[in-house]
């Protein structure tokens, strides 16, 4: 079905080849998952599969590829969009039209398809996507789900032999992503539709997969996603548990890892700490009281309160479109409440230009893009600390850089980077001005798991100084490894609110894989239960 024979490619003015000699088979009918480091090489990989490289980025090309028996480099994406699908990370940043049916019909015309040929494949999109009920609501009205649900109608409605996705889970919380991944194994498995999926959060995809693609350094390495997973550095927590004891075969999945761990003796359960307890001695820095925004006479926050204490991290957690983004909008003053109060650091928000409760504020939005202007990584840094009236020396401009794994990268044009590496430039730009409160909007969207981890030591090192930092995030594992507390938006207000041990394992939706695999322990993470006393490797092996 897919075949690259020793391709090569590079970007304009690149110098060293994105892709090196990649040789890969793909069968057909194949579910393969591509992981590797952010700016490995994956989102080329999956862009020269319907000629957008190098038609639409140019570079240079040598070596071959076919898909279904089309030549990509020599047809172009003009052909190759009848014959492969593709869906890109953002799925807002692909829709023309704005209501569902008419995006999805959208590539039908343009194609010149016959009315009544028209009418049936935007039937069998909506039906395959479940979709049916939503065909007349406008996009801008969609979750993050179905918003991901939609880009995959409309790539499906010409009816590809093959789809391929670039991170299509990573702005989902963990139900959406699983009803999109339910969705496209569905696809698989009933249509015989070869999938091709990018993905960093490898612990939801690859139980489905069939063949793990690994991109490092431009290189590829392929095989059965046990026979990979067991060489690759960094791993899914099952993973990593399994090779740190020795467990046979390999558990890809909690479900995989079960007979290993009933013999584990468990911890005795123990009361959660009151919040008298779980406040640091820090001093406030945010209180939110009673908080009510609404768009279009449409609630979504609804009487919402919330308080932060310098030196803490506190993640905020809950399903796309509960209004996670919509706090922090209103916190910098990006929105107004019809009611309700906001103080930063003893001072009320109110009345406050965004440009002065930004002075005290850090805020990260979603898309990265919206922060990057210059022509340089340092220019943006120049450029934050020139708008706040600050000089910080260029020895630690160059330390945060080198801490987000930019260092190489300073001279760079940011938005010739991968969406990780603009992800990374942005936090740099704002946090360049070590603020008191930082406001992260899911930072880790497009990092790999070493990226996180950087990141995650840099936001620690934040918080050892005495910042406070709110972080919205739909990476329960991430949320496991780094928060000091975790807070739940559901109904508009916070639900729970407590210690991440005590809500995640309460709350099966978001728990992370080792909460699953050990209920009831209060071990969120791989190292809460190697730092027990567990049984020796050969007790533990199925």
């Amino acid at each position: 079905m897919i075949s690259f024979d020793h391709f090569t490619y590079t970007y304009p003015g690149a110098s060293l080849p994105a892709l090196s000699g990649v040789c890969l088979e793909i069968p057909q009918g194949a579910f393969v998952l591509v992981a590797g480091p952010s700016g490995a090489g994956k989102s080329t990989l999956l862009r020269s599969l319907n000629g957008l490289v190098p038609h639409f980025s140019g570079g240079q090309v040598s070596g071959r590829v076919s898909v279904a028996g089309h030549d990509p480099i020599a047809q172009g994406p003009a052909v190759l969009s009848c014959v492969m699908g593709l869906v890109f990370q953002d799925p807002e940043a692909q829709f023309v039209v704005n209501r569902v049916e008419d995006e999805i019909a959208f590539a039908l015309e343009n194609a010149g398809a016959p009315l009544d040929a028209m009418r049936q494949q935007v039937e069998r999109a909506l039906a395959l996507l479940g979709l049916s009920d939503m065909r007349r609501r406008s996009l801008e009205h969609l979750s993050g789900g179905e918003m991901q649900r939609v880009a995959i109608a409309s790539a499906l409605a010409l009816q590809p032999q093959v789809l391929a996705l670039d991170e299509p889970t990573s702005q989902l919380d963990p139900q959406s992503a699983a009803e999109v991944l339910t969705a496209l194994v569905r696809l698989n498995r009933e249509l015989g539709l070869t999938i091709v999926i990018s993905e960093h959060r490898l612990e939801r995809v690859a139980e489905y997969a069939t063949q793990l693609v690994y991109v490092q350094q431009g290189q590829v390495l392929s095989g059965a996603p046990r026979q990979i997973l067991a060489q690759m550095a960094i791993v899914p927590p099952v993973v990593a548990l399994g090779r740190a004891l020795d467990w046979r075969p390999l558990p890809l999945t909690v479900q995989e890892a079960r007979p290993f761990a009933q013999n584990f003796r468990l911890p005795a359960p123990h009361s959660p700490e009151s919040q008298k307890e779980r406040e640091k001695a820090g001093d406030l820095i945010l209180q939110v009281q009673d908080l009510r925004v609404a768009y279009n006479n449409q609630a979504v926050l609804c009487g919402l309160d919330l308080s932060m204490r310098k030196g803490e991290i506190v993640a905020l957690v809950g399903r796309n479109g509960a209004g996670k983004t919509t706090l922090l909008r209103a916190i910098v003053g990006l929105l107004k409440p019809q009611h309700g109060h906001i103080s930063i650091a003893g001072r009320s928000t109110a009345g406050r230009a965004v440009a002065d409760i930004c002075r005290q504020v850090a805020f990260l939005p979603q898309n990265p893009n919206a922060l990057l202007f210059a022509d340089t990584i340092e220019q943006e840094l120049l450029i934050t600390l020139r708008n706040h009236h600050l000089s910080i020396a260029s020895q630690a401009r160059a330390k945060l850089l080198n801490q987000l794994g930019l260092g190489d990268l300073a001279q760079a044009y940011p938005r010739d980077l991968s969406v990780g590496q603009r992800q990374r430039a942005a936090l740099a730009a704002i946090a360049v001005t070590q603020p008191a409160l930082l406001l992260l909007d899911e930072p880790t969207r497009g990092l790999d798991y070493e990226a996180k981890g950087s990141l995650a030591q840099l936001v620690r090192s934040w918080r050892d100084e005495g910042a406070a930092v709110l972080l919205v995030t739909h990476d329960v594992e991430l949320v496991a490894r780094l928060a000091d507390r975790v807070a739940v938006l559901e109904g508009g207000k916070i639900a729970r609110n407590g210690p991440p041990a005590q809500v995640l394992s309460d709350w099966a939706a978001f728990a992370p894989q080792m909460a699953r695999l050990f209920p009831g322990s209060g071990w969120l993470t791989v190292e809460d239960v190697l730092r027990q006393h567990l049984p020796g490797k050969k007790e533990t092996k199925a």
